[in-house]
């Protein structure tokens, strides 16, 4: 009989992640600067918000269902297991394929006003040629083209930042799957706005 495998994978300021067995648990962290009451508050609706977000996104693209919890700061989701693409998108033979698919999962999670609001390759992991999202703890409902346009900018700065030997390429293949969206042209055109607004604080 196996033994219950239970560890921590990642503690960050909003929540701990723990690892059981096939399982991943996300607890939201107590903050003692707040009044407990008002933690307790601010901690079920971000859970509560997390994991209809979630519910949603699982019925549109791979990404992990959330499975009921009896506590009302945790959300139980089945482990993802494959590669993250933090780690692996550059050495990938097809990783403009896989980008386009990321392009294209993006566009069915704007189609449907989900803002992921991290998108980053550190929570996209490969299952079998599937590209699964993760971690939707920033997201959030919006009909916006501007929340959408940041969104991909997001991705983009990442994509620059962590695979820059590829990323012009990567990103083109990533607008390309992006496509499909029956916005895509408004929201695309409104990144160059968010991104000529970025180059001029940089600037001054």
């Amino acid at each position: 009989m196996k033994s219950e495998m239970t560890k921590i994978i990642q503690q960050g300021a909003e929540a701990k992640i723990i690892l059981s067995n096939n399982f991943i648990i996300k607890n939201r962290v107590k903050k003692s600067y707040r009044l407990k009451e008002l933690d307790d508050s601010i901690r079920k609706r971000r859970t509560k918000a997390e994991t209809k977000l979630l519910e949603k996104a699982s019925k549109i693209i791979n990404s992990p269902k959330p499975i009921e919890s009896e506590k009302e700061n945790q959300i139980i989701m089945p482990l993802i297991e494959g590669k993250k693409l933090s780690e692996h998108l550059d050495e990938l033979n097809n990783r403009l394929e896989v980008c386009k698919k990321i392009g294209e999962s993006i566009a069915k999670l704007h189609d449907e006003n989900i803002i992921h609001g991290d998108l980053t390759t550190s929570n996209m992991i490969l299952q079998e040629n599937k590209v699964f999202f993760i971690d939707f703890g920033l997201g959030f409902i919006s009909h916006k083209i501007e929340d959408k346009a940041v969104d991909l900018h997001l991705l983009k700065q990442a994509l620059e930042a962590k695979h820059f030997k590829h990323w012009q390429e990567l990103w083109k293949a990533v607008e390309k799957g992006y496509s499909i969206s029956k916005n895509s042209k408004a929201v695309l055109s409104q990144l160059k706005k968010v991104e000529s607004r970025g180059r001029y604080k940089e600037k001054y």
